[in-house]
């Protein structure tokens, strides 16, 4: 199944569904608990389970399509900052093919499959749950409880502390940014920033991790 990580529930992630045209359940998470329970810190991520309720994969970048942005020629002429930006996504690791690969070898041979891990590296790979990720968790859910009442101000304060918290959480980013900056009615803005509202922003941060190339970790087969 997919699952669409956006505050704004089912209307905010309806129109990338429908695009989509999946045969397999679409769900839409407004409290981000994938990010609390499962390690979701950026998307697209995936976790394999398999028929018994059995992680067999933590949580880890997922993409299995090769992004055209990335074999772009960057025109002349562009806002630096876009031009900035567009140079740092060509730069973004690409393991779309050979993670596809591993998807289709789990789907045929199951838990003979080489990629299906066993609990121990399960639990080796998995991401670092402690006091400050859990206390980001939260953060993030008060943020998430106050703008829902209409409390945009105090949202956002508890949201830079969940970004102070936990800073390699990129969907607790990328949700407040978008929200500052998405005018209403308009598809999510891709810029992410900046703002006066947030110290980071989409291509700052990106820049401060060391470029592009490390947006996602290398996938391990």
């Amino acid at each position: 199944m997919t699952v669409g990580l956006d505050i704004g529930g089912a209307d905010a992630v309806r129109p990338w569904i429908e695009a989509a045209n999946a045969e397999h359940p679409s769900l839409y998470d407004e409290r981000h608990v994938l990010d609390e329970l499962f390690g979701v810190v950026n998307v697209p991520n995936a976790v394999w389970i398999d028929e018994e309720g059995m992680i067999v994969r933590p949580a880890e970048p997922a993409s299995i399509e090769h992004s055209a942005l990335q074999d772009m020629e960057i025109p002349e002429g562009l806002p630096e900052r876009l031009h900035e930006m567009l140079t740092e996504v060509k730069e973004i690791r690409d393991d779309s093919a050979a993670y596809r690969a591993a998807i289709v070898d789990w789907v045929e041979k199951g838990a003979d499959s080489v990629y299906a891990l066993g609990a121990d590296e399960v639990i080796a790979r998995s991401q670092p749950r402690g006091r400050e990720e859990a206390e980001a968790a939260a953060c993030f859910e008060l943020g998430r409880h106050l703008h829902t009442t209409g409390d945009i101000e105090g949202a956002q304060h508890w949201w830079r502390e969940a970004h102070r918290l936990d800073p390699n959480n990129w969907t607790y980013k990328r949700q407040a940014w978008t929200l500052v900056t998405t005018p209403a009615g308009e598809p999510s803005d891709l810029m992410q920033g900046p703002t006066d509202v947030y110290d980071g922003n989409w291509l700052d941060d990106v820049k401060r991790v060391g470029g592009g190339g490390n947006y996602y970790p290398a996938w391990e087969p």
